[in-house]
């Protein structure tokens, strides 16, 4: 016999393992008993324990029907099961006789939330299991239609929302753990630079208005187009990654102590339109010099200069457009896990996509999307900052700064928001209205000009933690640099 028939006959004869899926039918059997004997157990388990849980389909059963009795207010003994369950045969041993040995070998209910989280991470187990078999399954057999990045996204996604629904450190709290945490971060924002019980944006009288960017917080930056909603939030994220700083911690890990690790998700321009334009802030030399080429030998050496400085920042760009809610909370997972995340960035809100069809109502669809960021928010204990358009109604009036009602497409916005923020630069109006040169009202428009030139307003509509109110900034045009503007009362002597 050839060598290779002799192997395959081998095969064939070889006795086959086969492994059966994780479970403990010890500690269901556990559980269940002690649930019945004293229904406060099902109290333990019950904000994390489903009846899908469960392994074997007699106790899911047992399960289910003593639970909707607790939740009832009735009691859940063998004898009251009796009536819903009917009479299974299991193996000579009858059901109403399995119910009382089941409680008859309780010993008690101490144990019951640790029997539940057993259950609980082995139906886990269970269920990557069953995931790993689907992403095989379809890899070898996909639809013309899927391509192989739509299949690693759906997986990713079943992933996600198994880590999610087997999360089981929710609930209440003492509220001495949560005067102690809010203690703790008290002492975290004296000992941090500039005092601050969130991530600074290097912008002095913003930080002071705001106390930096707040853990878990959803912050909506909006304005009109040519305001420079993107120049801001540009260099808030630049200010942060700038001054990262972290310690190592014992486990190994690293802990943020200043600044920030940032996710920067630009929909609408690509990574290089972005990283030229930050380079044209550093450098400062002008975005538009940069791309034409139009460039002095010291301005390359301040680009090369300020490229050298920011390869080592911590800022991570997604460039991809038209991505859905549920395609860019997946990233940020994968990217809090992989690199570490204190803040994320979102330009801008509109070029994001629900999980809806298209043509569906699109205020749902962007109520989806905000409730999505917030959630996520949460979720990371990170700021998310998202850029939002306005409607044109703001050109309609006279005075031209934004107000909550302009927030375009959906009351989600505000509603789902921590803080909203609007952008106003008056320069850029009066600049549009310039009359001809060498009349009476060209002197007057030089005059409003002159009050209005290089500086910008953030005006804070909404702030769950904080006052509202308006801040006065610098801003470099040339370069699409915002900055802290100088008081009157501190600047030197005019002659």
């Amino acid at each position: 016999m050839p060598p290779a028939t002799a192997l395959v006959a081998r095969l064939d004869v070889a006795p086959r393992e086969f492994r059966s899926q994780p479970n403990n039918i010890e500690a269901e059997q556990a559980l269940l008993g002690a649930i019945l004997v004293n229904n406060d157990a099902f109290y333990r388990v019950s904000d994390f324990l489903a009846p899908e849980h469960f392994y074997e389909e007699v106790h899911r059963r047992i399960f289910e029907i003593a639970s909707t009795l607790i939740k009832a207010g009735k009691v859940a003994t063998p004898i009251t099961l009796r009536t819903y369950l009917g009479d299974v045969d299991l193996g000579g041993m009858t059901l109403p006789q399995y119910l009382a040995r089941l409680a008859a070998e309780a010993t008690t209910i101490i144990n019951a939330e640790d029997y539940g989280r057993a259950i609980s991470d082995l139906a886990t187990r269970r269920n990557l299991i069953l995931i790993g078999e689907e992403v095989v399954n379809v890899a070898y057999d996909a639809p013309v239609e899927s391509t192989p990045r739509d299949q690693i996204e759906a997986a990713e996604r079943r992933l996600f929302e198994l880590a999610e629904t087997g999360r089981y450190d929710g609930g209440f709290q003492r509220f001495s753990d949560a005067l102690t945490h809010a203690i703790d971060m008290a002492a975290a924002a004296f000992k941090r630079e500039g005092k601050l019980s969130g991530i600074a944006t290097g912008l002095k009288d913003l930080d002071r208005q705001m106390g930096g960017l707040q853990s878990s917080d959803l912050v909506i930056l909006a304005g009109r187009p040519g305001m420079g909603k993107t120049a801001l939030v540009t260099n808030i994220a630049f200010n942060v990654a700038k001054a990262y700083r972290g310690e190592k911690q014992p486990d190994g890990s690293m802990k943020t102590v200043n600044g920030g690790i940032v996710g920067f998700f630009s929909l609408e321009m690509s990574a290089e339109q972005l990283a030229t334009r930050i380079i044209a802030e550093q450098s400062g030399v002008p975005s538009y010099k940069i791309r034409r080429g139009d460039i002095r030998e010291d301005d390359f050496y301040k680009i090369t200069d300020a490229a050298r400085e920011m390869q080592t920042i911590p800022f991570y760009i997604d460039q991809t457009g038209g991505i859905s809610i549920a395609q860019l909370t997946a990233r940020a997972r994968r990217l809090k896990r992989q690199r570490g995340l204190d803040v994320l960035v979102v330009d801008y809100l509109q070029l994001l996509s629900g999980s809806s069809k298209k043509g569906e109502n699109r205020v749902q669809e962007l109520t989806e999307i905000t409730t999505g960021l917030k959630a996520l928010a949460k979720e990371l204990a990170v700021p998310v900052v998202a850029l939002s358009q306005l409607s044109r109604q703001v050109e309609n009036r006279e005075d031209k700064r934004p107000q909550l009602s302009d927030l375009r497409e959906s009351g989600s916005i505000e509603q789902d928001a921590d803080v909203v923020m609007f952008v106003f630069r008056e320069e850029y109006y009066i600049k549009n209205k310039e009359p001809r040169v060498g009349t009476e009202e060209h002197i007057k428009w030089q005059t409003e000009m002159d009050l209005v030139h290089g500086k910008a307003e953030v005006i804070i509509g909404k702030q769950r933690h904080g006052p509202t109110g308006t801040i006065q900034l610098a801003f470099q045009a040339e370069i699409t640099r915002f900055g802290n503007l100088a008081e009157e009362d501190k600047l030197p002597d005019r002659y």
